[in-house]
């Protein structure tokens, strides 16, 4: 009785759902991970050519030197650049594959694309270029020419190489700098180099049995094809209306995309695997009088604040106030353990109740919002808040009660094969003049394959082999030989829910060892091995604080696609999160004796 009157208390069963979130998860658990998807060169490379640019850049080869190499001209480039320029280091170069800075964002022009996390915290360097966002959550053609002013602010435009691919770097011991070859044919030398390829730049394609057997047209969302659809960033698809568009994927991109493409297409099908977590948006334009009252310091303290409390933490005012902070409201207000005397297991018991009600309210929405019960009761995702990255938008889910819109679910399988007129899907076939691939980008594999160049450093060593069995790097940043190198990335560092913040702070902390570097002379700055080995030793004893967590959800590119490893582990971020590890490498460098380094 008295476990009865519980679930009704809470307006649902714990035990229930546990047994439901089990059920689901072992759907979707396949033996090839991470393997699943086809990596995209070769007869596949025409999804990663470059839509946007008219012709080639015509230049010669490059055979100069520079002070600092930072590959890559998305946000993290964008900071380290920005960054480092402040510091006063001399020449810097910029290697980017793309037309323009932008990164993520010069790729990502599909139809609805904007940041999901709040623009005035997600957007970097807004203070320093005198700047606010035009929307609470701005869209993409905004964030291509933010990136593009951050270029022209710091001047980086100056040494830019855009259209260039990296293809290798080799550090030389005897000259003590790295020498970085292209498919431009290149061979410039640096002092320093900076891998900033970005967390998302690598396309990826499920490995579907007939992908390359389809006759009608394809491209991926991260190279949307306006010339086959019409429209643009705003929407507007018109040449769609006699076609049959088939989209793959339900993550961030098609939550997004859909209700442009359902508002044009002759017939969607939207094929699933695994439904989104889709809460409210209520975006909305910028407050003129609010931007007018803001002081110095604004963007640091809202980013501060955000990240607190998304990352569990207790602030005095969530400065923010949106879909983010309110998912931590909702668990501090069930666990509210500051005071009690709670144990880890009490605290992690109350945690999965409050994580059970907001998905409640998640799954309870989708019934609101759609019309049909079948596929409303389809669309309700059946795992825990963070096991995928949260989604919000406010047009997605009433996409469905269009006639010309269809779910297909494939309750976890995923698609069956692709014929040469279309789609097969729980046996059935749906021909299709159009397939969207909005399968997302590389995550958990290997860096050096997400990059699409390995190292090669002291002796002949190679990063790939390094790295082999797992990541060795000190704060994610270094990794011992390979000197005068950093990296970054999310591994072994502090993961957040707005990646820009993370990498300014790697950026500030690039900046800070290259300024200490100028004023002991020194040519050459290492991780020694004995701090190599104790972060390594630090960031697996940290992972498990949310390792039973991650083993139990559903697979994703959060836990290595439902295989979490000794080596996903290590190669994951610190698991006491960002906060403390943002407080970690500040006291590092408050400390000042550049501890685990070595300089010379």
């Amino acid at each position: 009785m008295a476990e009865q009157q519980s679930i009704t208390d809470l307006g649902f069963d714990p035990d229930a759902l546990r047994a439901k979130y089990r059920e689901e998860r072992d759907k979707r658990i396949r033996a090839d991970g991470n393997e699943q998807y086809f990596e995209v060169k070769g007869d596949f490379s025409h999804y990663v050519d470059d839509p946007y640019v008219e012709s080639r850049i015509e230049r010669q080869p490059l055979t100069d030197h520079v002070d600092v190499i930072v590959v890559g001209g998305g946000f993290g480039g964008l900071l380290t650049g920005a960054r480092i320029t402040e510091a006063g280091v001399g020449s810097i170069r910029i290697i980017e594959k793309g037309g323009d800075f932008g990164g993520t964002w010069y790729w990502n022009r599909y139809p609805g694309a904007a940041c999901d996390v709040e623009s005035y915290v997600y957007l970097p360097l807004c203070e320093e270029l005198g700047f606010v966002p035009k929307e609470k959550y701005t869209h993409a053609p905004e964030i291509l020419a933010h990136s593009r002013a951050i270029g022209e602010k710091f001047n980086l435009y100056e040494h830019a190489c855009f259209q260039t691919e990296v293809e290798g770097m080799q550090w030389s011991e005897a000259d003590q700098h790295w020498t970085v070859r292209t498919n431009r044919g290149d061979a410039m030398t640096a002092n320093f180099v900076c891998m900033a390829n970005g967390p998302l730049n690598r396309p990826k394609l499920p490995g579907i049995e007939g992908i390359d057997g389809y006759k009608g047209h394809t491209f991926h969302t991260s190279r949307w094809d306006y010339d086959y659809t019409g429209g643009g960033p705003a929407g507007g698809l018109s040449i769609l209306a006699e076609k049959r568009v088939g989209v793959i994927g339900t993550g961030a991109t098609v939550i997004q995309c859909v209700p442009h493409l359902a508002r044009s297409a002759k017939e969607l099908y939207v094929f699933q695997r695994t439904p989104s977590s889709v809460d409210v948006r209520a975006n909305r334009p910028t407050d003129p009088e609010w931007a007018a009252s803001l002081k110095p310091g604004w963007q640091q303290a809202r980013m501060d604040n955000f990240n607190t409390l998304v990352s569990g933490g207790f602030a005095d005012e969530d400065l923010v106030n949106d879909g983010w902070t309110e998912i931590i409201r909702n668990l501090a207000s069930m666990v509210n353990f500051r005071g009690q005397a709670l144990s880890p297991a009490e605290v992690a018991e109350k945690m999965e109740l409050a994580d059970f009600q907001k998905m409640e309210q998640i799954r309870s929405r989708a019934e609101q919002l759609v019309n049909d019960p079948d596929t409303a009761e389809a669309l309700k995702p059946y795992y825990r808040q963070f096991c995928k990255r949260p989604c919000f938008n406010d047009e997605y889910l009433p996409a469905f009660n269009q006639p010309n819109v269809h779910l297909v679910d494939t309750q976890g399988r995923g698609i069956d094969k692709l014929t040469a007129n279309g789609i097969v899907a729980n046996g059935e076939e749906v021909e299709l003049d159009c397939i969207i691939f909005a399968t997302g980008f590389e995550v958990g594999t290997d860096y050096t394959r997400r990059s699409g160049y390995d190292l090669i450093g002291r002796d002949g060593l190679s990063l790939k082999a390094k790295w082999a069995d797992g990541m060795r790097t000190l704060h994610g940043l270094q990794t011992r030989g390979f000197p005068n190198c950093f990296i970054v990335q999310s591994g072994q560092s502090g993961f957040t829910v707005s990646f820009p913040h993370a990498m300014n702070e790697q950026a500030k902390h690039i900046a800070y060892i290259l300024g200490e570097c100028a004023k002991a002379k020194a040519k050459v700055v290492e991780v020694t091995a004995e701090g190599e080995q104790a972060w390594v030793e630090e960031i697996i004893r940290m992972s498990r604080f949310s390792e039973s967590y991650q083993s139990a959800c559903t697979p994703g590119y959060y836990n290595n696609e439902g295989k979490p490893s000794l080596s996903s582990k290590q190669n994951g971020s610190y698991g006491a999160g960002p906060t403390k590890f943002f407080r970690l490498i500040r006291a590092w460098r408050e400390e000042g004796s550049m501890q685990g380094l070595e300089l010379r």
